[in-house]
């Protein structure tokens, strides 16, 4: 769970309603910043986005999972191999495919291409399923939401608030506008994080589900602001990080002195805390979040996938010096 150390200033959501329209909803955000500055977003999402984009995301279960990739495997192996070969499950504390025949190098060729398919069929289901697998700093291996596929997936939907943020006049820079969607992000009210590796995505809110829901633990607030991030800046290169009972996110933008980053593929990010309740502007992380960069503790995976540009609305913003 997100149990950060904080003694910044704390979130404060002012207001937050919603109205149904047409074929969409109208929200209305009211929230004081890092610098203690009123703000507030209005926008409208599609029903369509809030109630069919990920309609049929679920909790991982592996037992469900397993059968499921075994009987895909079986169905491409039968068409594909020897009549003389068979195949059979296997079930002791795992279900187990097996190749049985009488000619050894059938069997043998038979269980090579097995092991191929198999690692294929499982990669397809887990992208199909919103899901990956995923190894932390510890070298302990599971299966986690895809965060960066669901991230990628949102952008679209959330491609109406870009006009409406760019068109703010305080926001000049690609700093005002990532603090800006920080603040944003962090005053929406936080749930507890599940274990990311045990939890088979309970708890995990898509971006507009966590809008609708106007609550997200650490990973689905990463998600959403990432996704933010993305339809107002598609060419920016950024990174999800994840640490012990937490996650946050790393922007391709210089540091300033005393701010936090890190070196990634030859690539410096600049870190940020979406989370909350702590309003703490980019570069800057809780204590304990730095203390597991400074000490390694921590996992990468990139975000750098770069979508269509509408160029009438191309980002005119300029880096900060």
């Amino acid at each position: 769970m997100c149990n950060l150390f904080i003694t910044n200033t704390q979130s404060q959501q002012l207001s937050y309603t919603k109205a149904e329209n047409q074929q969409s909803y109208q929200f209305n955000y009211q929230w004081l910043d890092h610098k203690n500055i009123k703000q507030h977003l209005d926008f409208s999402l599609t029903k369509e986005g809030l109630f069919e984009r990920f309609r049929d995301f679920k909790s991982y279960h592996s037992n469900y999972a397993q059968k499921t990739i075994l009987r895909r495997v079986k169905q491409q192996m039968q068409q594909s191999i020897n009549p003389a070969i068979q195949l059979s499950y296997q079930q002791h504390n795992q279900l187990v495919l097996q190749v049985r025949g009488q000619d050894e190098k059938k069997v043998a060729s038979a269980y090579n291409k097995l092991i191929t398919l198999e690692k294929e069929v499982t990669e397809k289901y887990l992208q199909e399923t919103y899901y990956q697998e995923f190894t932390n700093h510890q070298q302990v291996s599971g299966i986690k939401v895809d965060h960066v596929s669901i991230a990628n997936d949102s952008v679209d939907d959330l491609k109406p608030l870009k006009p409406i943020i760019l068109a703010l006049d305080s926001l000049k820079n690609i700093r005002e506008v990532t603090n800006f969607v920080l603040g944003f992000v962090q005053s929406i009210p936080y749930s507890k994080l599940e274990s990311r590796l045990t939890s088979s995505g309970a708890g995990f809110n898509p971006p507009l589900k966590l809008l609708w829901e106007n609550q997200g633990d650490c990973d689905s607030k990463m998600t959403l602001t990432a996704a933010l991030l993305r339809a107002l800046m598609p060419r920016i290169k950024m990174v999800f990080i994840y640490i012990e009972g937490h996650a946050f996110i790393g922007i391709n933008i210089k540091a300033n002195p005393d701010e936090v980053s890190i070196s990634y593929d030859n690539i410096s990010y600049l870190l940020a805390e979406p989370t909350g309740p702590a309003l703490l502007p980019l570069g800057v992380l809780s204590q304990e979040s730095e203390l597991a960069i400074r000490q390694g503790h921590y996992s990468v995976q990139k975000f750098h996938e770069v979508l269509s540009i509408d160029n009438k609305n191309k980002l005119q913003l300029e880096q900060p010096m």
